[in-house]
């Protein structure tokens, strides 16, 4: 059974950088994935995506610039590297696969998650 498994969530001032890892089992690294956010309270949303082969990337516009989606198929490993972090961007991060090429933006698109990692920005 594939499975999604991330870390790399913490603590961390306005202006500082994380970088979350979301290990994945099988070929689940293979397929299209992304990264979603949720505040307390708050639906889940569109954080980045990547494509299979990783050759392409998309991101909401709240994130441009400041976040970067990679991944290792060889490591299984995909990533999100987040610079300038700001008090909003405090959520659950999830990573989330799905079957298809393309980088969806809908969580429902998505047919396999992992728990969550909380980040935490403080002002």
């Amino acid at each position: 059974q594939e499975h999604l498994v991330e870390s790399g969530g913490g603590l961390v001032q306005a202006g500082g950088s994380l970088r979350l890892s979301c290990a994945a089992s099988g070929r689940t690294i293979t397929r299209s994935m992304g990264w979603f956010r949720q505040a307390p309270g708050k639906e889940r949303l569109f954080v980045g995506g990547i494509s299979w082969s990783g050759s392409y990337t998309d991101y909401a516009d709240s994130v441009k610039g400041r976040f970067t989606i990679s991944k290792d198929n060889n490591k299984n490993t995909m990533y999100l590297q987040m610079n300038n972090l700001k008090p909003e961007d405090t959520a659950v991060y999830y990573c989330a696969a799905r079957f298809g090429g393309g980088v969806a933006v809908i969580a429902s698109e998505y047919d396999t998650w992992g728990q969550g990692t909380q980040v935490t920005v403080s002002s």
